[in-house]
């Protein structure tokens, strides 16, 4: 059996998972004095309307047991706890009590943990640090089951330096990144070997630049390196830097002289790292560089792995454009290369992480899009011939689990519905999928399987209900054991004032474009309301999900008291599961077709008899900020109001991989990032602008709104400016952040486009 275990995000996710951050700790909430309403206090200060969720948890490898992370009720800190499947039984494995280092009076605070291959040595990951988006950075432990003895791992290395650490195959080494240099550790006697010497700002090993981080999510599906399936060799990234342009970011508040944060950033044409992949003996020595031919600046390598077996390295090579990802097999011993499948495409591709070694190495299974649909497929490992184990008019969401033993692919999936998500499998020989997922739960599922699939642990929302996490058996999905119910939440809804929701299509003519909406809970048809969208509307995320929106389900209900109905759309080039074509419409068209879409969808809204067409508003993050500045400035007959949030207002100011990924390469269609661009359309403005970014956004920077106000300027047009210093994308550190952002929207709103219904003769002013 073959278990695939990621974690994909978008940014809406994301900045969910920021906000949630930020919430004061509920014995500093103020007592709300309405149950029915949805206050500023209480959504920062309390944490009434966060959902709760189960504790990070890891199968077993037999399938027939998990661990949790429980509080423990002798003391500080938490126990490690296993619990039975089948029955419930819970046994303490590892207590917090074993877990204070000598000298100390506390456990360590568990961030991660990892079991070794045969269970006798626990992996804990500690005291954290965030490197640009994630906290990849931090302290590593090992607790010996049997001898009870707890050990830091690369102690004579600075605190909290140690990167993607893990147990080698036999679970008696410890390998880590620390200062962009590889290093293996021996458990039991405690020696260092060095495996690479030229780590520094530039040379990066097994680890990665800003880029590669961000916009191929490595730290996500997997980090800088990999242990050989037999432990004797380790495949690496090295990334050369030298070169990229440095992006200097101001910090003006926490001394008396400014200074400098600089970021190594490759912005759209400019030069890239080099990438390459390399193989080490884990006992040291030179490394086999994988001779991957091309301009190492000019290609990518976004994912590598072992290739099922010892011999052999798999690698994903993309070109710059990133329409042509060839998997090539880089042998081991000398470095040599052969390519065993080219995927093309006219737009762009994606990086596969679902890309699973089966019949003792003999084949892989692979998604593609070749069909026009995203389906899995089987490649031969000789001929690279592909054979199709799903196909038709419907698309494969992601693979969950294989089944080898059993015989099943197990695949997340939604023929009839792209907002929602269901569980299927299908034999590996190919053949009918079955939906798992019960039939009368319409919605999102989400699941953790155990590796021989007979159980999951499994959630389930919708738009207007918070998730339940459940422990079910598998094919019959039965519900085994409730583990989160959200009952506390439940509660608090329960006396909530909420209007009524609804997802639905909205006809554009050329296509159907899936939409939410939320009314006042007091909605009264015969007066007319204004309408206040929300978006993000780029070719990397959804908002238009039936799930339980965790980041702005709050706030937007807040927006509903007041007398505003909120809506979203997914326009063409979201990509949701309908086909190649739909997720592709973008393509050099970013910020045209999106904001297109959303103006043509807003036009049938407003034709409603109780929307009031003169009070029709957007916000958004990010993409969003840019699908909302594009909104005002595009279609000012159409948007009166606008909140945009950390917007990229010219593309060219973006970094190469994303944008490159979906405009192009510039020096061939540079006019279409100029009409992608908002700043080409600033003078468009007429409306009400309230502009916002943080001064310390690494991500997209703050040079974005200081361009665009230089051109609201020129066109002599007036616009609120709202900058918060050193704060990144996320808008959320330092106290009071989020509740400072979001009261500001708030009565940035009212006071430009005033809540509530009139009659349906009249019109607000």
């Amino acid at each position: 059996m073959t278990s695939l275990k990621r974690m994909k995000t978008g940014l809406p996710t994301l900045l969910a998972a920021l906000a949630v951050l930020a919430v004061v700790p509920a014995s500093e909430a103020q007592e709300p004095t309405d149950a029915s309403m949805v206050t500023l206090d209480r959504l920062f200060g309390s944490g009434d309307f966060f959902p709760d969720f189960p504790s990070r948890s890891r199968w077993l490898e037999d399938g027939s047991a998990y661990t949790s992370l429980e509080r423990s009720e002798s003391g500080p800190g938490r126990d490690l706890v296993r619990i039975d499947a089948a029955t419930g039984e819970r046994e303490v494995l590892v207590s917090a009590a074993q877990l204070v280092p000598e000298g100390e009076t506390r456990p360590l605070g568990i961030q991660n943990y990892e079991w070794s291959p045969d269970g006798s040595k626990l992996l804990i990951y500690t005291n954290s640090q965030r490197v640009w988006r994630f906290n990849s950075r931090g302290d590593y432990w090992v607790l010996d089951l049997e001898t009870g003895a707890l050990r830091q791992m690369g102690a004579d290395r600075p605190e909290s330096s140690l990167m993607y650490g893990k147990f080698d195959p036999s679970g008696e080494r410890f390998g880590y990144v620390s200062k962009n240099d590889l290093f293996v550790e021996d458990i039991a006697t405690g020696q260092v070997t060095q495996l690479t010497d030229d780590g520094s700002e530039t040379i990066i090993n097994g680890n990665f630049d800003w880029v590669y981080e961000e916009e191929f999510f490595m730290p996500l599906p997997a980090d800088g390196w990999r242990w050989a399936p037999d432990g004797e060799s380790i495949a690496y990234w090295q990334l050369d830097a030298e070169g990229i342009g440095v992006f200097d970011m101001i910090n003006n508040t926490d001394s008396v002289y400014s200074f400098t944060i600089p970021v190594q950033y490759p912005k759209v044409g400019t030069q890239n790292s080099a990438a390459r992949v390399g193989v080490v003996g884990a006992g040291g020595g030179s490394t086999v560089w994988c001779e991957v031919p091309g301009d190492l600046r000019d290609n990518y390598v976004p994912r590598m792995e072992w290739s099922g077996n010892g011999d052999e390295v798999a690698i994903q090579r993309m070109n710059r454009h990133q329409n042509i990802n060839n998997v090539m097999l880089c042998d081991a011993e000398d470095g040599s290369i052969r390519t065993l499948l080219t995927e093309t495409d006219d737009a762009y591709l994606d990086a596969i992480d679902d890309w699973i070694w089966l019949d003792g190495d003999a084949r892989m299974t692979w998604l593609s899009e070749r069909s026009g649909w995203r389906h899995i497929y089987s490649v031969d490992r000789m001929t690279g011939e592909l054979t199709a184990i799903t196909s038709g008019d419907w698309e494969v969401v992601s693979v969950e689990l294989i089944d080898e033993d059993g015989g099943w692919i197990y695949f997340m999936a939604s023929p009839d519905n792209a907002t929602q998500r269901y569980l299927y499998r299908v034999p590996l020989a190919g053949g009918d999928p079955v939906r798992l997922s019960p039939a009368d739960q319409p919605g999102t599922h989400t699941y953790s399987l155990s590796p021989d699939a007979s159980f999951a642990i499994h959630t389930y929302s919708t738009f207007a209900t918070p998730p339940v996490t459940s422990l079910i058996s598998l094919p019959d999905h039965e519900v085994q054991r409730v583990l989160v119910d959200n009952a506390r939440l439940n509660a608090t809804l329960a006396e909530l004032d909420r209007g009524r929701t609804e997802l639905f299509q909205v006809d554009v003519g050329d296509a159907m474009l899936d939409a939410w909406i939320m009314y006042p809970p007091d909605f009264d048809p015969s007066l007319k309301y204004p309408v206040f969208f929300y978006a993000y509307s780029g070719p990397f995320a959804q908002t238009v999900l039936d799930r339980w929106d965790t980041g702005n389900f709050g706030w937007h209900t807040l927006l509903t008291q007041q007398g505003y109905i909120v809506a979203s759309v997914d326009n063409r080039g979201t990509p949701g599961p309908r086909g190649r074509d739909w997720r592709k419409a973008q393509y050099r068209k970013v910020g045209q077709v999106n904001s297109a879409d959303q103006a043509a969808a807003a036009r049938v809204i407003a034709e409603r008899p109780y929307v009031d067409a003169s009070r029709i508003g957007m916000w958004g993050w990010s993409g969003g900020g840019g699908a909302t500045l594009n909104a005002l400035f595009r279609y000012p007959e159409i948007y009166s109001t606008g909140i945009a949030v950390a917007a990229v207002t010219n593309l060219r100011n973006y970094d190469t991989i994303y944008m490159e990924r979906y405009m192009g390469l510039i020096d061939e269609n540079p006019e279409d990032y100029e009409e992608g661009s908002v700043l080409k359309h600033a003078g468009g403005l007429e409306g009400n602008l309230l502009l916002v970014h943080g001064t310390g956004d690494d991500n997209v920077h703050y040079q974005n709104a200081e361009q665009l106000i230089n051109e609201l300027i020129r066109h002599n047009k007036y616009f609120t400016m709202l900058a918060y210093p050193n704060r990144s994308h996320g808008i959320f550190e330092g106290p009071g952040t989020r509740k400072h952002l979001f009261s500001y929207m708030t009565r940035y709103l009212n006071e430009n486009m005033p809540p509530g219904g009139v009659p349906q003769d009249a019109t607000s002013d």
